[in-house]
């Protein structure tokens, strides 16, 4: 690798323009137009068929999408046919405009309005490169001779409109406009506006694309500026930017390009197109979204979103793709979990209007993901808070702070040694095994409590060691009574730390569970006991820590 090789191929607007980087944030949704039918469907390994394009178009139209470029109808039969689908068939609404692509070259511009006969709107968008690498290297022709190209083709896509009928507007590329200097780019497209005197009631878009992503982001917003302060007939100027990902800063380039002067974005959901793709659409919409502004595009329904795209281009939405992605509102870490289940708390609590739970810009139920299956998830590097999330917002089981701690390691140690993550369901099988209503060393056949006076007898029937022993013994409580008895016939010594209890809520209301936390020789133990019954539930919990310390003794 030789970085000598490269140079800068950006050129600096002549003028300064940095009043931009004065601006906060950016105050209003841009006018979108949507080109997956064009740059992401040609960038496709299998292009998609009239059917997939039809699902295609009627989904960016759901989404909201008032501007829609359909292809370079007059480059091939495919695009030609699958405009004139839409048209024939009536499949525009009325609200929707169409935009095609054309190169400023006579013969292809008037095949261009021949396949628009019929168009209720329409955008004809014509363009030639202006690059300095593609006056020299391609087209070998001077600045003169390509802004002659230009004019020219300005002038026919004039005259075939007056020609055709139907509802025009017309946009016009510097194609390479990244790669061309600033002020002969300014040059060329203020001699296309003269041609086409824009009013108020019929504005000209010039869209300014970042064709190769060649510079940071701020280098292409001061362009923008220059531009937007010294195009002529401004007022009448829709300034259209066109991002690509080459340096992967299609997102800032338009975000910037916006504070900057620009009016319109075009780009693709999910980024798709040419090389390195456009700049996400999805992504740059949700980010206004997310500070608080309209983004006028309908993404609450994501998992569908994405369903439908991976279906008809064969390409996958990459795990960690902003909004979309499976996992972008998922949490293994322990502590963002612990943050996340506690920030969720605190907003049920306070009924707070406002979202700010850590670690999630949105609102996962916003763009139609759920907390209880897309926020915290288990692997090994899982915390004690994350864990406990999913067993109460799965099953109602809400674990004693205690208990949380040695439960997450007694789950992580498990994905740590299956190598994968858990669900809610296999997390539940976990503590239902190997927690809940143990009988595997100890097991209760049977027992009566006796209240007296100052004690609480009773009479006990358990199975140990493959014979039934009957026991009696008294307590201060039952739970105190139980665990005398069972001191009689065990080799080892316990004490209860703690005990607690609670109705399961989820599923099967009418059962009680109860936690027991037991000492013995120094080392913590946990049972848990479920019925109907709460006081067989806290028995059973008790017999339940017990048969861990008989494990542990077993060395099984």
């Amino acid at each position: 690798m030789d970085h000598r090789k490269y140079k800068r191929g950006y050129f600096m607007p002549p003028v300064q323009s940095l009043e931009w980087c004065k601006k906060e944030y950016i105050e209003s949704a841009p006018i979108w137009c949507s080109v997956d039918l064009r740059d992401g469907n040609q960038a496709l390994i299998t292009p998609m068929n009239l059917e997939e394009k039809i699902e295609f178009f009627k989904l960016l139209v759901k989404i909201g999408f008032k501007e829609i470029e359909v292809g370079f109808p007059a480059a091939s039969n495919t695009e030609y046919n699958f405009l004139r689908e839409l048209i024939e068939n009536d499949l525009v609404p009325d609200d929707v405009c169409l935009q095609v692509l054309t190169q400023a070259r006579e013969h292809i511009i008037k095949k261009t309005f021949d396949s628009l006969e019929g168009c209720k709107n329409a955008i004809v968008h014509f363009y030639n490169s202006t690059s300095y690498a593609q006056r020299e290297q391609v087209f070998r022709k001077s600045k003169d001779e390509i802004k002659q190209i230009a004019i020219n083709g300005a002038k026919i896509v004039k005259d075939c409109a007056k020609n055709t009928k139907g509802n025009f507007r017309f946009e016009y590329s510097p194609e390479s406009f990244s790669g061309t200097e600033i002020d002969y780019a300014l040059e060329v497209c203020n001699s296309v506006i003269d041609i086409f005197e824009p009013t108020k009631d019929s504005k000209l878009i010039i869209n300014l694309p970042l064709t190769v992503e060649m510079s940071l982001p701020h280098i292409y917003a001061s362009q923008i500026e220059y531009m937007s302060n010294n195009l002529h007939n401004r007022e009448n100027i829709i300034i259209s930017l066109h991002p690509h990902n080459d340096r992967g800063c299609a997102v800032a380039d338009a975000e910037l390009g916006i504070l900057a002067g620009g009016d319109r974005i075009e780009g693709t959901l999910f980024g798709n197109g040419e090389r390195t793709g456009n700049v996400d659409i999805i992504t740059l919409a949700m980010n206004l979204y997310s500070h608080g502004v309209n983004p006028n595009l309908d993404f609450s329904d994501i998992p569908s979103i994405c369903a439908l795209y991976e279906k008809v281009t064969k390409m996958p939405v990459y795990e960690r793709q902003p909004y979309s992605g499976k996992l972008v509102f998922a949490a293994f870490s322990g502590s963002h979990q612990d943050a996340i289940a506690k920030g969720m708390a605190y907003h049920k609590e306070k009924n707070l209007k406002t979202w700010s739970v850590p670690y999630l810009p949105i609102d996962p139920k916003d763009v139609g993901r759920e907390y209880e299956s897309d926020v915290i998830r288990i692997n090994s590097q899982s915390g004690k808070g994350g864990i406990a999330y999913v067993l109460y917002n799965h099953y109602g089981i809400d674990l004693p702070m205690h208990f949380r701690e040695a439960f997450s390691y007694y789950v992580k140690n498990i994905s740590d040694e299956m190598n994968k993550e858990l669900s809610p369901k296999e997390i539940c099988d976990i503590f239902q095994n190997d927690f809940v209503n143990l009988s595997s060393y100890l097991k209760v056949l049977d027992f009566v409590f006796k209240d007296t006076d100052n004690n609480i007898n009773i009479a006990l029937n358990v199975e140990y060691k493959h014979q039934s022993f009957n026991i009696t013994s008294s307590g201060n409580g039952r739970l105190d009574s139980v665990a005398n008895a069972l001191r009689e016939i065990l080799d080892f010594k316990f004490d209860i730390i703690d005990y607690s209890e609670h109705s399961l809520s989820k599923g099967s209301s009418s059962k009680a569970i109860s936690y027991v936390y037991i000492v013995s020789d120094e080392k913590k133990y946990f049972g848990v006991g479920i019925d109907t019954d709460i006081i067989k539930a806290s028995v059973y919990g008790l017999i339940s820590a017990i048969n861990h310390i008989l494990k542990s003794l077993k060395g099984a």
